[in-house]
């Protein structure tokens, strides 16, 4: 491995162990919960299974091939290492965030699909799908998402939580903020005795893609978009 090399991924896990400790702060995990990946050339990175995220050092760098095979430490990697790897082999992703977010599993504990209350859902790349539940860990669970996140950038995974990809960590978890908050309003609206929300139209949402187009296409790399 060149120095080249090897400076790249010890920045991408810097990147990771920052990305994760980030979920833990600002509630979208619990504890061991959820998990972080980045993709430098054909090694991947990811966070170690049960491993807190407070503790992870340079040291604790878990690396795999396209394959799941360990190229890199002595941890073992999540238990989600599947899912991952299903992303990065059907996406252009560079990066992976997996979350428990309470507001969207309870969303995908309702609905199929996360109601379109905000134009926030065009970012994802339109109407954010729910997965078929299936154990975590297993190949079945990555095929659901897979077929939830044709042609988007974030799910939710059906009682369990989300995933989200991007050109960039920072991106991937603004998608997944975007998601939390987009299900924590539906939520919030759709609570009001008698009051139905109003949702916005396939039409609607369609506008605002091709407003995007200028950024980048789902799935592509663009700038993070926070609504305002």
């Amino acid at each position: 491995m060149s120095d080249q090399q090897r400076n790249a991924i010890e920045r991408a896990w810097d990147g990771v162990v920052a990305t994760a400790r980030r979920t833990a702060a600002e509630g979208l995990v619990v504890g061991t919960s959820g998990n972080v990946s980045a993709r430098v050339g054909d090694t991947i990175l990811v966070t170690p299974s049960g491993a807190p995220y407070d503790r992870l050092g340079p040291q604790d760098a878990v690396g795999v091939d396209p394959e799941g095979n360990r190229v890199l430490g002595s941890l073992a990697p999540t238990s989600e290492l599947p899912l991952h790897l299903a992303v990065y082999r059907n996406t252009d992703a560079a990066a992976v965030v997996h979350t428990h977010a309470v507001h969207a599993t309870a969303v995908s504990t309702l609905v199929p699909e996360v109601p379109s209350v905000h134009y926030a859902a065009a970012m994802l790349g339109g109407p954010v799908r729910v997965a078929a539940y299936a154990r975590y860990g297993t190949a079945e669970l990555a095929e659901n998402m897979l077929a939830a996140l044709r042609d988007r950038t974030g799910c939710l995974l059906q009682n369990h939580g989300t995933v989200t990809y991007g050109a960039t960590l920072e991106q991937a978890y603004d998608r997944t903020a975007q998601l939390e908050w987009l299900c924590r309003l539906w939520l919030a609206a759709s609570s009001v005795p008698g009051l139905t929300p109003n949702l916005l139209s396939p039409e609607q949402l369609s506008d605002v893609r091709e407003a995007l187009k200028g950024y980048g296409q789902p799935g592509r790399p663009g700038p993070a978009h926070r609504t305002g």
